[in-house]
């Protein structure tokens, strides 16, 4: 014990020798969640729509007043003819431009099908797929109102949304976005604590003492283990306050997925800064191995389940994978220990294959 607390000791006071560093550590995590809770939306709103009405009737003009009473779609110009359509989606002007025919109501008086034509600018693939959707629902809802003696329809859809009744991007985000931040914040930190030792040269010294790889290990940790974990609170507070981001499920279970994930994550620091011999090479390893897995592999903006077998075979091992699904399901789910102990078994396996991993690397370079 006289040993860890030593290197506990020597490594807090190495942080305080550098107190940007540490408050880097601290409060950009909080930063960056503000920055991407904001940023990052997959809402598709105010969708820039211009309006050629050929037809210049009233039902016409009721369509597309019903059509712009929403925060999805801002009506921003009136078309005279089909060839003024191209420049407007060329120059972007407008993201969809709305045809509606000139036997828009004829066809309705008879009861046949009114089409209005919806011409979408498709370089922006992703907002494209949601303007129909946004449309198509739309397009349903003014049609039940316009269209006069409608049969009632034998089967009456009524959908309920669980766990993010509002659909918002932000409780879907933020719980994944923890672990990008704090995987950033753990790894980076702890890959650079032993490589430092190694160009100051102070590496040697520790190698002729009695201290122990695991001894150094652990000392090593335990000063970034205190400082994620005051991260994670800040975080936690950042989503509660800004974002309304409630944790329903237990806090225990919520500690102890935090807990067993900066275990895992620190270790792979540790092992990132003993397989490296320069400052330069851990910091570029740890971007490398954290931030791209993080954000494409995890789960965090894209799902898993649609991604080829061999991508989602690659992404077992990335460790936030499992954080992610941990936080969503105890934030947003108020999920129980006996739905997410895979996930904390997965974290623990790897936790414990990074340390070893370091452990054995250190005593071989002993």
């Amino acid at each position: 014990m006289n040993r860890l607390w030593a290197i506990f000791i020597k490594e807090i006071r190495q942080i305080r020798r550098d107190p940007l560093s540490l408050a880097l550590l601290i409060f950009v995590p909080a930063f960056l969640l503000l920055l991407y809770g904001y940023a990052l939306s997959f809402d598709v709103k105010h969708i820039r729509v211009a309006a050629l009405d050929e037809d210049q009737t009233r039902e016409s003009r009721f369509l597309l007043d019903s059509l712009f009473q929403n925060p999805y779609f801002n009506r921003v110009g009136t078309l005279s003819s089909r060839s003024e359509i191209d420049d407007w989606l060329k120059r972007g002007k407008a993201r969809i431009v709305l045809v509606i025919p000139n036997d828009f109501t004829r066809r309705m008086a008879r009861g046949q099908k009114a089409a209005v034509q919806a011409l979408i600018d498709g370089a922006d693939a992703t907002a494209a797929n949601v303007a129909v959707g946004y449309l198509d629902a739309l397009a349903e809802k003014i049609t039940l109102q316009m269209t006069v003696n409608r049969p009632a329809l034998p089967v009456k859809l009524e959908p309920r949304i669980w766990f993010n009744p509002d659909l918002q991007s932000a409780h879907f985000l933020i719980p994944g976005l923890m672990g990008m931040l704090l995987m950033l914040s753990a790894v980076i930190a702890t890959s650079l604590s032993i490589v430092r030792e190694k160009e100051r040269e102070t590496i040697e010294q520790i190698n002729v003492s009695a201290v122990r790889p695991e001894e150094l290990i652990i000392g090593k940790i335990l000063p970034y283990f205190l400082i994620c974990l005051l991260t994670t609170l800040i975080v936690l507070g950042v989503g509660y306050f800004i974002f309304g981001v409630a944790i329903r499920g237990s806090l225990f279970l919520l500690a102890g997925a935090v807990l067993i994930f900066l275990f895992a994550a620190l270790g792979m620091g540790l092992l990132i800064s003993s397989a490296t011999s320069s400052q330069q090479e851990a910091f570029q390893l740890a971007i490398i191995t954290t931030l791209l897995p993080s954000v494409i592999l995890s789960g965090l903006i894209f799902p898993i389940a649609s991604m080829p077998r061999l991508i989602q075979g690659i992404s077992l091992l990335v460790l936030p994978r499992y954080f992610v699904s941990a936080m969503r399901s105890v934030i947003l789910k108020d999920a129980s220990f006996s739905i997410i102990w895979p996930q904390l078994a997965a974290m623990i396996a790897l936790g414990i294959i990074f340390n070893l991993l370091a452990a054995r690397l250190m005593g071989r370079k002993a």
